[in-house]
């Protein structure tokens, strides 16, 4: 295992380290959803949800929707519909351990994204899951998140990767297939060929 040679142990060895922050980026946060985080929310169409169990496992969690996915149910709380998918409940079973989650908004050809922390709890009601239909699918669960801090966070990420130039993006050749991945780690018996039908049908027939 790697050693780190001379790892940082204290804030203030830190904070040392760090140039004075501009004071746009010390007064940015806001305790609620206003006009601008609200009109980026009903554009994201892709967010990560990070959280933690109880012990300080960290999970992070992509969903993906059409436009508008994310809803905002009033300057404090948003909901964030669950869709089909690995059964695992990651996100699930950490915020029944420990409520508190973090999300990063994207919405494509942005180069900023938007940050929303806060504390979530998990509904079922049907006025939400009425609201959260997609494709004539309903979902089972939804996420509420009660928005303690939302902020926009600078594009120098998105364009040190290229995200939205595509001239710029590296070739794939040689990646492991998903299917492969799965075979691999998961030391399975299935035939590869198998386990790659079974993908193309999930996100051919199976996205909602």
């Amino acid at each position: 295992m790697y050693k780190v040679e001379k790892p940082l142990r204290r804030v203030a060895e830190l904070e040392g380290l760090l140039q004075p922050m501009h004071p746009s980026q010390t007064h940015k946060m806001i305790d609620h959803v206003d006009a601008h985080i609200a009109a980026w929310l009903a554009r994201t169409t892709f967010v990560s949800i990070a959280s933690s169990d109880g012990r300080g496992n960290m999970d992070v969690s992509p969903k993906g929707d059409p436009a508008g996915f994310i809803k905002v149910l009033d300057p404090k709380t948003i909901a964030v519909p669950d869709r089909i998918g690995n059964q695992r409940m990651d996100t699930f079973r950490n915020v029944l351990a420990h409520p508190h989650v973090g999300l990063m908004c994207v919405v494509p050809k942005r180069k900023e994204v938007v940050r929303v922390n806060g504390r979530a709890e998990i509904a079922r009601d049907n006025a939400l899951l009425d609201l959260t239909v997609v494709n004539g699918h309903r979902p089972d669960l939804v996420l509420i998140v009660r928005v303690e801090e939302a902020f926009f966070h600078c594009g120098k990420a998105m364009i040190r990767s290229a995200m939205w130039q595509p001239d710029k993006w590296g070739a794939i050749d040689g990646l492991p297939t998903y299917a492969e991945a799965l075979k691999d780690h998961g030391a399975m018996e299935t035939p590869l060929e198998d386990i790659e039908a079974r993908m193309a049908y999930n996100e051919s027939d199976r996205l909602y």
